[in-house]
């Protein structure tokens, strides 16, 4: 897991082979999918832990009865500041869920959805208007928007010049600002 927690600080999943993970605690490749059963399983496993943690620093930093503004805010600076979780979010479901046994996609997700239930609870403990269902809707929001404006703002060479080139916005501030703005309006939506 530290091994794939380095590798995933230098490169993105796509540019992580089994070979070189299982290089990087030095097994054979054979064992490391003994223990995890695809390299995959292994990311996923990262994405557990990593949604774990951020429940935790958000249960820290989300206080009762907040304003959707605030609470848009804290949640946007909270993923930003989670570069790991927002990468691995962004390749779940298209990629990493792709290659794993059928016992490890029921126990995966039971895990996703203990996560997401938790979320749920912070969401409506900080926005107390919001129902069980529309506070589980946000989270679902929240996470597709995740999924998406993450690789947009993490581009690779040749498409941050083409988007310095055409003006279009991208990087971190680009991440963090129209996530917030996207998890507003779906606040105010959802309380009206």
């Amino acid at each position: 897991m530290d091994a794939a927690r380095k590798l995933l600080g230098e490169r993105s999943v796509a540019e992580i082979s089994l070979r070189e993970l299982a290089a990087e605690v030095g097994l054979a490749k054979s064992n490391v999918l003994r223990y995890f059963g695809s390299r995959e399983a292994v990311f996923l496993d990262v994405l557990d832990e990593e949604w774990a943690a951020w429940n935790d620093r958000l249960d820290a930093a989300l206080p009762a009865e907040t304003p959707p503004e605030q609470v848009a805010a804290i949640l946007a600076d909270s993923l930003a500041d989670a570069p790991l979780l927002c990468e691995l979010t962004s390749v779940m479901i298209a990629v990493l869920e792709r290659n794993v046994s059928l016992d490890y996609a029921r126990d995966f997700k039971r895990r996703i959805m203990e996560h997401s239930a938790r979320a749920t609870q912070l969401i409506r403990r900080a926005v107390p208007a919001l129902s069980e269902e529309d506070a589980g809707q946000f989270v679902t929001i929240m996470l597709i928007a995740v999924a998406g404006l993450w690789p947009c703002a993490q581009p690779n060479e040749v498409l941050a010049t083409v988007q310095a080139e055409l003006g279009l916005p991208g990087g971190p501030e680009f991440f963090r600002g129209t996530l917030r703005d996207m998890l507003l309006t779906q606040l105010r939506g959802l309380t009206l």
